[in-house]
């Protein structure tokens, strides 16, 4: 076997050439260790009947797949919402940390480790600790903690130590970082609760298994409620692991068009933006080959958007490489695209959306015309937008004062 070659065992750890395990050696143990629980508890029928439960009866699935009446008879197609924001907590970020705190169980760990950047995936994750009697730490840049006020609350009411990052741009990248160099010390006792598509193997189809619920569950939906596939299924994608559970299941369904939405920060020339794919180059982060916002030395640049979970210079590998493939369109606006379809959701529908799911449905708004009468299209509402009224608030405040 030459060096381009890989066995099969390596082979599965890539999406293309993106993926694999690029971490320290102290890393191997505990993703091996992982690796196989996912081969032998995940399968087990003990473990995939408690986990349905749990996602019905705790988490609140199947989620509504909601046809917007008002939006849908101003664009002329049909336009439909996966309420994910529906769910316990308000996010689709339960679904893997359930998935995750009970597998934790069942390999005899008593600590849940996360990190946040939005705060919704802390929360989640403080929530399947608390149901399953885990211990729960989470990592948080410091400035999120800031933005992110009420979230921090909210997992300190459930149990969780909160740890403020103050390295770096104190974002979600800097507490992933933090996390990572916490399961090296700690391995023996907790489970990294990783919180989107990223990392090294097996993390982004550890995750993305768990959330592939999402697409199953619109699959079903839109043949029943309307008849046919969708013809676009449309997301936000920072790390992506909200969109890529919507996509996982079409992902072999050619006439449905797959949508990622990339935050591109202000939008003028040069800012600082999360759009990796649009943006980026091929580098290792987090012990993964993706996209990624770097110079040509390899520094990773700060990224920037109005929604914070979007804050992320990377993106799972999955989605690096449905964009090199072509299967997946990735496309991405700016801030005051999003914050006007949060308030166009708000003002015709009646439903706040987070901000990130604000950016999926300011593509839909913004390509309305060319998109064909009477198509059916699909936007992935991942979160609720109650945790980001304070960014909301300043950003309005901000326009009377230029007014």
């Amino acid at each position: 076997m030459n060096h381009h070659q890989k066995t099969a065992a390596e082979a599965a750890a890539y999406f293309g050439r993106f993926g694999g395990k690029f971490v320290p050696e102290l890393l191997i143990p505990p993703l091996t260790e992982l690796e196989e629980a996912m081969r032998t508890i995940m399968v087990s029928e003990e473990f995939r009947n408690e986990l349905a439960l749990l996602l019905r009866d705790y988490v609140g699935r199947p989620s509504p797949l909601y046809r917007c009446p008002n939006l849908s008879r101003e664009l002329g197609f049909d336009l439909f919402l996966k309420r994910e924001d529906l769910n316990h907590t308000g996010a689709h970020k339960v679904n893997n940390t359930i998935g995750q705190a009970l597998l934790t169980k069942y390999m005899g760990k008593p600590v849940l480790l996360a990190e946040t950047g939005a705060g919704q995936h802390g929360v989640a994750t403080a929530t399947a600790a608390a149901m399953m009697g885990l211990e729960c730490i989470v990592y948080m840049g410091a400035k999120d903690v800031v933005r992110q006020s009420h979230n921090v609350l909210r997992m300190e009411l459930l149990g969780a130590k909160v740890m403020p990052v103050e390295s770096g741009t104190k974002t979600l990248k800097d507490a992933t970082n933090a996390a990572l160099r916490h399961w090296i010390a700690e391995q023996e006792t907790t489970h990294y609760c990783l919180g989107s598509v990223v990392g090294p193997h097996p993390f982004p189809t550890l995750v993305r298994d768990l959330q592939a619920v999402i697409g199953r569950e619109i699959r079903a939906q839109s043949l029943d409620q309307a008849g046919g596939l969708p013809d676009y299924v449309v997301a936000c994608v920072g790390g992506g692991s909200n969109a890529i559970g919507a996509f996982y299941e079409f992902v072999n369904d050619e006439s449905v068009k797959l949508v990622g939405v990339e935050a591109a920060g202000s939008g003028e020339p040069g800012c600082f933006s999360s759009a990796s794919i649009n943006l980026g180059t091929p580098g290792v982060l987090h012990g993964s080959l993706t996209m990624l916002l770097q110079t040509k030395e390899g520094q990773i640049l700060p990224s920037h958007s109005v929604a914070p979970g979007l804050d992320y210079p990377g993106v799972g590998p999955e989605h690096a490489w449905l964009h090199e493939s072509g299967r997946g369109l990735y496309a991405s606006v700016n801030d005051d695209q999003a914050i006007e379809a949060f308030n166009t959701l708000c003002r015709k529908e009646g439903i706040i959306p987070a901000l990130e799911s604000s950016h999926a449905l300011a593509w839909v708004l913004s390509n309305r015309d060319s998109i064909p009468a009477g198509s059916r299209v699909v936007v992935n509402l991942s979160g609720r937008g109650d945790k980001d009224l304070g960014i909301v608030e300043e950003i309005i405040a901000a326009r009377r004062e230029d007014a």
